[in-house]
């Protein structure tokens, strides 16, 4: 059974194969984008981002998890601790993502329950998960975890479904 960690050094190889594999598609959840190219330096920014530390304008205090399989990292979740007004607007506060060749298999809906727990124990009562109103799997597997469909808003040329989970 898949579990949930914090980012480890020893999945740097699975780390970078997992980047590979997403290519030019576009990296849920943000930390995803993180230069990687020093694997323990990146590691650091995700722990000073748990930590609240040298955190950027705009940005918020947020845990990173894996979700591993072995060796084999299938997933990433980004947990905001709160909220600002941009990110409540459109963001949200459960960012994650699938890697391609796990997809399908159910390992979304297992990722975001337990993204959803790891929220509970940080005290948030209320989560805000939002996905683009076309990317249908997105929304039926936040519908499935409990998500009620509050509001959609548009962001650009892109529509917005903006969820809500009590906790």
């Amino acid at each position: 059974m898949p579990e949930l960690i914090l980012p480890i050094i020893e999945l740097e190889s699975s780390y970078r194969r997992y980047i590979d594999e997403l290519g030019e598609e576009e990296r849920y959840p943000f930390p995803l984008d993180f230069e990687h190219n020093n694997f323990p330096a990146m590691l650091k920014r995700i722990d000073n981002f748990k930590a609240g530390v040298d955190i950027p304008d705009g940005f918020v205090q947020s845990s990173t998890y894996w979700l591993v399989d072995g060796n084999d990292i299938i997933g990433c979740t980004s947990i905001r601790h709160c909220l600002n007004d941009r990110i409540e607007y459109c963001g949200g506060h459960i960012g994650l993502g699938i890697r391609p060749s796990y997809r399908g298999k159910g390992l979304g809906n297992l990722l975001l329950k337990r993204s959803i727990e790891k929220a509970t124990e940080l005290g948030i009562k209320t989560l805000h998960i939002h996905c683009h109103t076309n990317n249908v799997a997105s929304c039926r597997m936040i519908e499935s975890c409990g998500g009620k469909l509050s509001s959609t808003v548009t962001v650009g040329n892109e529509a917005i479904n903006r969820y809500l989970i009590h906790a």
